[in-house]
């Protein structure tokens, strides 16, 4: 990593508060280049808390942007942070105008140039696209990182009409624990509690409605699901990694938009910035890419950066089974047009008659973080327990490299003889040793073989052929190694049992596996830059002597047939900000199940923050629980969340909900 110090315009730091149409004002932090000189604008909109939360990361990117000539700007979305008003969707209408207002605001101040762009990653990358498809006029370039543009069938609650048990309960308490933290007075002023208290009011726990949506219905977010692409009319740069699970909105954004308009990088990263570093690389940099970018669509200067392939694309080559890689091998690959001339669907027949595919319920313990940030766990192991508990259908790699890019398809011949199952299917590269590697995988809701918008029961005892897709995927088979296809009909805790779960008979000889393949390429042209960002934030990481949790622990009880998923989402601690201000969060996912009862799944998530300003006596903590079970029909959800002031219980509320089960 290289960190910069000299930029070719020295910078001013303020925070402001923009006011929107209603008289509410969000809390804004500006990077300017001193300059006379009008100057474009690069906006990052979040519910998250630019004052502590996410400063760390915003001191790598804004100044940066702003030492090359740009006001970036970081806006904390309505409700959250220090910004006024109460807390919503900030998917929804209100959070995306909310948004286009700021952006119709940057571009009317006497140092903008009157174009903006919008950035971010994650949520923030979200949110850049559903904003982009309002179309506000100043926008005229966005970067969307590791984003999710189909807000129902992409965004880490639903895969293929499948409810996902992973990262549920975490999505609600997680997000509630987020929501319930007070404005900052040191930034808020004395009126911070008040604000608090009026937040705190208001708030609901996600799962609520997330649990129980299941349809494309119209709920007043423009550009909210796959099918608004065609309202974006501003340039996209869409960037994203394939340990991601979000990495095929990429493939989506170079398909249906006009090519003339979007470019589309995909490398072997996590859920992360790809100048960050974290495993697995290699790190590009991401900052000087994202830079031709701007000056292309915000200044008017030619970059090249549209004279780029339209995809470029990391190809992993073949590599061990790890939770960690610091590095994996592989080579960058440029693509003309998406669907690519260099890829060919080639068919697999499975073959071998009749299969009983009947797994056990804890049957992807081994799944891996459905989020990897680059953790030592994040990663699925060794796959060959879950093969063994899956059936599988090999098929050798002879005399030259297999080498796939796209989305790999399933067409399985099923029958069944309850109304409902699931279907998963892994691909996993296998090593002469028998090592197996997970390289990308796919469930399906049986009943919603139609359609996610759907849900048609089966009629037990038929037969009938199902097809879908797996995950998108850029790798390499070399010879000597076996593609393996292992197909099961569990995959906990990522899907949610049904309580007929009883599995299915697989017609193999009526079933094949479709991968993408690419003719082979040399791309010597595809190069980055070294990582570079500017110098960091300095928040410090007081030394602790307690033991470490483990960040995913798997725990058997023999006797009761049961399995337990404990997963630390973060390592805990305190960070210490040059202000004085202590952040502490904690945070426990539970998932278990007995492995012959799909009704036993049950998950759980705890939150624990506080924040503390010693100098200030400003000590404040939040609490937050949430649990979820399911019977026949319903999920059963139980949430709760402590705050305090001091040792004093400001705010106690819990809900007991039962969500129809309407999907998975």
């Amino acid at each position: 990593m290289n960190i910069t110090t000299a930029f070719p315009y020295e910078t001013t730091r303020e925070d402001v508060y923009i006011p929107l149409p209603d008289g509410t004002r969000l809390y804004a932090r500006i990077w300017r280049p001193l300059t006379d000189e009008p100057v474009p604008a690069l906006l990052e909109y979040l519910p998250h808390r630019l004052s502590d939360w996410t400063a760390p990361r915003d001191w790598q990117r804004h100044p940066w942007y702003a030492g090359h000539g740009y006001a970036s700007v970081r806006v904390d979305v309505r409700g959250h942070g220090n910004s006024e008003g109460l807390p919503g969707d900030a998917y929804g209408a209100q959070g995306l105008g909310d948004g286009a207002a700021v952006v119709h605001w940057l571009a009317q101040q006497e140092w903008c140039s009157g174009r903006v762009g919008m950035f971010g990653i994650s949520w923030g990358g979200s949110i850049a696209l559903r904003i982009a498809a309002l179309a506000p006029e100043p926008l005229k370039a966005i970067v969307a990182v590791c984003a999710a543009d189909d807000r129902h069938g992409d965004d880490a609650h639903v895969a293929d009409g499948s409810l996902l048990a992973v990262d549920t309960p975490a999505r609600a308490a997680t997000p509630l624990a987020f929501v319930c933290r007070p404005p900052d007075p040191a930034h808020a002023g004395d009126d911070w509690k008040q604000m608090w208290l009026e937040r705190l009011e208001s708030v609901e726990p996600r799962v609520h409605t997330r649990a129980s949506r299941r349809n494309r219905d119209a709920d007043g977010t423009p550009g909210g699901t796959a099918e608004g692409h065609g309202a974006i009319k501003a340039p996209v740069l869409a960037v994203g990694g394939w340990h991601d699970p979000y990495r095929d909105t990429v493939l989506r954004l170079v398909e249906h938009l006009d090519p003339g308009q979007v470019r589309g990088i995909i490398g072997p990263w996590s859920h992360q910035y790809p100048d960050q570093g974290l495993p697995p690389g290699p790190a590009i940099g991401f900052l000087q890419e994202t830079l031709r970018w701007w000056d292309q669509h915000l200044k008017g200067k030619e970059t090249g950066v549209m004279r780029e392939p339209l995809l470029r694309s990391w190809i992993s080559g073949p590599y061990p089974p790890a939770t960690v890689y610091e590095t994996l091998p592989g080579r960058w690959v440029g693509d003309a047009s998406w669907p690519s001339e260099n890829v060919t669907p080639v068919a697999y027949a499975l073959q071998g008659g009749e299969r009983i595919v009947a797994s056990p319920q804890q049957t992807g313990l081994d799944a891996g973080r459905f989020v990897p940030l680059g953790d030592d766990a994040d990663l699925p192991p060794d796959q060959r327990d879950e093969d063994a508990k899956s059936v599988s259908f090999e098929f050798p790699v002879a005399d030259a490299p297999i080498e796939i890019l796209g989305r790999p398809r399933v067409k399985l011949r099923i029958r069944m003889d309850v109304p409902h199952g699931q279907a998963v299917a892994r691909l996993c590269d296998v090593a002469p040793d028998g090592a197996s590697t997970l390289i990308t995988r796919g469930a399906l809701d049986l009943t919603a073989r139609h359609g996610s918008d759907r849900a048609d029961d089966w009629t037990p005892g038929e037969t009938r052929t199902v097809v879908f897709d797996l995950d998108g995927v850029g790798h390499a088979f070399t010879p000597g190694h076996r593609i393996r296809i292992a197909v099961s009909s569990a995959y906990w805790p990522w899907i949610w049992p049904r309580a007929e779960s009883a599995g299915f008979t697989l017609d193999a000889d009526g079933s094949f596996v479709e991968l993408p393949v690419r003719r082979h390429t040399e791309d010597p042209a595809i190069t980055f830059g070294e990582p570079e960002q500017s110098a960091p934030l300095g928040v410090a990481h007081p030394v602790t002597l307690e033991e470490p949790r483990p960040e995913r622990l798997v725990v058997r009880d023999v006797g009761r047939g049961e399995w337990r998923l404990e997963a630390a989402p973060c390592h805990g601690g305190t960070r210490v900000h040059p202000d004085g201000l202590e952040c502490t969060e904690e945070a426990l996912e539970t998932y278990t199940i007995q492995q012959d009862d799909p009704l036993s799944a049950r998950t759980r998530s705890d939150w624990r923050i506080r924040l503390h300003r010693p100098e200030a006596a400003w000590d404040v903590s939040v609490e937050s629980r949430s649990e979820i079970t399911a019977d026949e029909h319903d999920f059963i959800a139980s949430d709760e969340v402590v705050c305090k002031d001091g040792e004093e219980i400001v705010f106690h509320r819990t809900w007991e909900k039962r969500i129809p089960r309407t999907t998975g």
